[in-house]
């Protein structure tokens, strides 16, 4: 069976489903949700015109499908994005030379993608069009062989995954039965000497919120430096933090090694903006974080986090895809990594709005109390129809 085309077109983001507005008028949002104005600590909170909101300064990209044909017909569907950059990376380079290549071969097909983009680093961009391919590829290799991509992989590790939520609407996670929540950290090191307070004054009233039996992490999203994420981290110690997370620059590996000889006795994860399994090798070898968190869709797909687990098991590590249980393709590698006991559930819908109306996955499972089981339907399970698929082109 061997690859007949490779296209990728801009998609409508498909883990945006639903919106507030709609939620508000069937009469199930109770509120706005924490994304509409919340102010979070991130890399540009040092210039002011940027700092209040960060999706004053994000890209507006579109999401990104890829669709793999095989000569028989057999198809596969992946999305990735940053839009025409990543776009053209797939139908102008990466997808004509795998024409002809046997549609199964995800291996293979991963590394001719690396190399092919070694000319301009396999990292970044390209990171992000390879991951769109490779997803599609065992989309295709699940609905030809007739089996979920997870049993393709090893099968399922346990009977179903742990999730916890991702977000400031901290009360309806735990009634959504939740029982572990992550915070976006709302204060970084460009606020000074109050965001200690300001900080701590918000993961204590978090804490006092969910009790001592709920695990709290805190996501710190690239806004600190090592002296401010030392300081804040022993400020917080009272709290009980599962982990801290995202605290730096990824690139600069020089601070991933002060800040863990800083702290020694803290969990640190990070690795949602890491590309490929090089980064997350020299991660482990220096043993800086405790958990990685490569994201599915970025990172090189199915193949690349494969490899990351592998590495994450030798060294006594663990991965936490990041966002990965908010699609399919994220819960079908969780559900099949002895390596991901936990799976993360970014909650952007509005408080009393039903977790199945925030992506457009029709197939996928959320949440229920906490656990997800995951589709058994062929391939990644999205639900997704060809006419689905076309629909979804902007």
């Amino acid at each position: 069976m061997k690859i007949k085309s490779i296209r990728a077109f801009a998609i409508t983001n498909p883990i945006a489903g639903g919106t507030y507005e709609e939620a508000k008028q069937q009469g199930t949002a109770r509120r706005p949700p924490w994304t509409k104005d919340a102010e979070v600590a991130n890399p540009m909170s040092r210039y002011p015109r940027y700092k209040a909101l960060r999706a004053s300064w994000q890209s507006k990209f579109p999401a990104v499908g890829v669709l793999v044909t095989a000569d028989d017909g057999s198809w596969g569907f992946g999305t990735t994005g940053y839009g025409d950059p990543t776009i053209s990376l797939i139908n102008d380079h990466i997808g004509p030379l795998l024409e002809g290549e046997n549609a199964l071969a995800t291996e293979k097909l991963y590394d001719m993608m690396s190399r092919i983009t070694s000319p301009y680093s396999a990292s970044g961009l390209a990171s992000y069009a390879i991951s769109g391919i490779d997803l599609a590829l065992w989309d295709l290799k699940g609905n030809v062989l007739k089996l979920p991509v997870y049993e393709l992989a090893g099968g399922a590790a346990r009977d179903s995954q742990f999730c916890y939520a991702t977000g400031n609407d901290t009360d309806w996670h735990m009634e959504l039965g939740f029982k572990a929540t992550k915070l976006a950290c709302p204060y970084g090191t460009a606020d000074g000497l109050e965001a200690l307070d300001k900080n701590e004054e918000f993961v204590a009233g978090r804490r006092e919120m969910i009790g001592p039996n709920v695990e709290l992490m805190l996501d710190c999203w690239m806004a600190f430096d090592v002296e401010f994420a030392v300081r804040l981290a022993h400020r917080l110690r009272p709290y009980n933090l599962k982990w801290i997370e995202d605290c730096l620059i990824p690139e600069d590996h020089s601070s991933h090694r002060a800040l863990r000889e800083r702290l020694p006795w803290m969990t640190l994860a990070t690795g949602e903006h890491w590309y490929t399994p090089y980064t997350f090798f020299e991660a482990a070898k220096d043993r800086v974080v405790d958990i990685f968190q490569a994201d599915i869709h970025w990172v090189g797909g199915f193949t690349a986090c494969q490899k990351i687990a592998s590495i994450a098991e030798a060294s006594g590590l663990e991965l936490i895809c990041h966002a990965g249980m908010n699609t399919p393709y994220g819960q079908h590698f969780t559900y099949s990594s002895t390596s991901s006991r936990w799976g993360e559930f970014f909650v952007g819908g509005a408080p009393g709005q039903p977790l199945k109306q925030t992506n457009n996955y029709p197939g996928m499972a959320v949440p229920e109390n906490g656990q997800v089981v995951v589709s058994d339907a062929p391939g990644f399970g999205h639900g997704l129809s060809l006419d689905a698929i076309e629909g979804m082109a902007l």
